[in-house]
């Protein structure tokens, strides 16, 4: 999955809904279901995304949303399995290496 994020320090929660395409309501849900997605939130509560928290919502989305695992299924998958989350990564390097190239190619 492609996000397109404007580099910024923080993220509100609904540009992280509108780019992942789901409702704040979601974000707020697996924010209390999962301990590794944790967004500071200013004075007024409102949650405000770096992009450690970014990644992790990534890697949640993709286990739950793409490759069909429960909420308990995708935590044990990140507690138990921190080789395969890197591999995770590159495979989302190697995407989005792919997109940039595609992109080149139309361009010619």
């Amino acid at each position: 999955m492609k996000i397109e994020l404007p580099e910024k320090r923080y993220y509100s929660i609904g540009e992280v809904a509108s780019n992942f395409k789901v409702k704040t309501s979601l974000i707020r849900f697996w924010e209390q279901e999962f301990k590794i997605l944790n967004p500071k939130k200013n004075s007024r509560g409102n949650r405000k995304f770096t992009t450690k928290d970014i990644e992790n919502f990534k890697k949640i989305h993709f286990l739950l949303k793409e490759k069909g695992y429960t909420i308990q299924g995708a935590k044990n998958f990140l507690k138990n399995n921190k080789k395969s989350i890197g591999k995770m990564d590159i495979i989302n390097k190697l995407d989005t290496i792919k997109t940039k190239l595609i992109e080149i190619r139309d361009q010619l």
